[in-house]
């Protein structure tokens, strides 16, 4: 079960507990199914953690790939200039389209890399604002049931 289901669940148990008279509005709940749920969603967490490992994994790819591309594309450029430069007749001219060219591929290898390194933050920024999330009900449920339970003791 996801964490967000988890925490759905636990408001539940909450909400449908019964209220205590003259306690402000507490509730009593049972411990164990409390408890129980509070322990699945530290198994889930595993999980979450796992799948922002796997983002920084796939950043890593994709920048790997933008790097081998782009050095593609520049070894491309740089022999067509050698071929070019060979040609006597042309060789102003190919100098300055093989400039163009290398010039050219070094800034679609600077575009890939930061689109790259854009779309692998983007990801990884949700996947923090959401375990950040997740973290910050999961510390709310807690105070409540200690909360809860604290009242019970009175």
């Amino acid at each position: 079960m996801k964490v967000d289901d988890l925490i759905l669940q636990l408001q539940d148990v909450i909400n449908d507990a019964k209220s205590m008279p003259f306690s402000g509005g507490k509730v009593m709940v049972s411990s164990d199914e409390i408890y129980d749920i509070i322990d699945q969603i530290q198994d889930a967490m595993p999980a979450e953690v796992r799948q922002a490992k796997n983002i920084v994994a796939d950043r890593k790819q994709i920048l790997a790939e933008a790097n081998r591309e782009s050095e593609n594309i520049i070894r491309a450029a740089e022999e067509r200039k050698k071929a070019m430069l060979n040609q006597n007749e042309i060789v102003r001219e190919a100098q300055a389209k093989a400039k163009e060219i290398v010039d050219d591929a070094k800034q679609k290898s600077a575009e890939i890399r930061k689109a790259a390194n854009v779309y692998v933050d983007s990801i990884i920024r949700r996947t923090e604002e959401s375990i950040s999330t997740q973290l910050d009900e999961i510390k709310k449920t807690r105070a409540n049931i200690l909360n809860s339970q604290k009242s019970k003791q009175n």
